[in-house]
C-alpha cells in the first residue's frame, strides 16, 4: 500500500510523533471521554440492505479504494457524518453550509 501524501503539518506531527518528542495535551478526563465516545461512533451493532445503482456501487468502491479502506466503511463514514451534522455539499451549495 502506497503511503498518504502528508501536508505540512502532518509531516511535523508525524516526524515529531516518531522522534518521541510528540507530547499530548490531553488530561486523563478529556482522553477517557474521547475513548468512550470513539467507542460508541463505531460500534456497528446494526445491519441496514440498500439497493442502490451499480453505477453508483461502482463509484463509491472507487473512492473506497483511493481511501485505502473498505466500501462499506466509506458507506457507513458517510451516513455516519451525514446524520452528526458534518457533512458538506460543497458542489450543491456554494456558501459553505451544512446540508441538512
Amino acid at each position: 500500500m502506497p503511503k498518504p501524501k502528508l501536508d505540512p503539518e502532518e509531516q511535523e506531527l508525524l516526524e515529531a510523533y516518531e522522534s518521541g518528542e510528540f507530547e499530548s495535551d490531553l488530561d486523563a478526563d478529556r482522553r477517557e471521554y474521547l475513548s468512550k465516545a470513539a467507542e460508541e461512533a463505531f460500534k456497528k451493532d446494526k445491519r441496514i440492505n440498500i439497493r442502490i445503482s451499480s453505477r453508483d456501487l461502482e463509484a463509491l468502491q472507487r473512492r473506497a479504494l483511493e481511501e485505502g479502506l473498505p466500501y462499506q466503511s466509506l458507506v457507513s463514514s458517510v451516513l455516519h457524518k451525514y446524520v452528526s451534522g458534518g457533512l458538506m455539499d460543497i458542489s450543491a451549495n456554494k456558501s459553505g453550509q451544512r446540508t441538512r
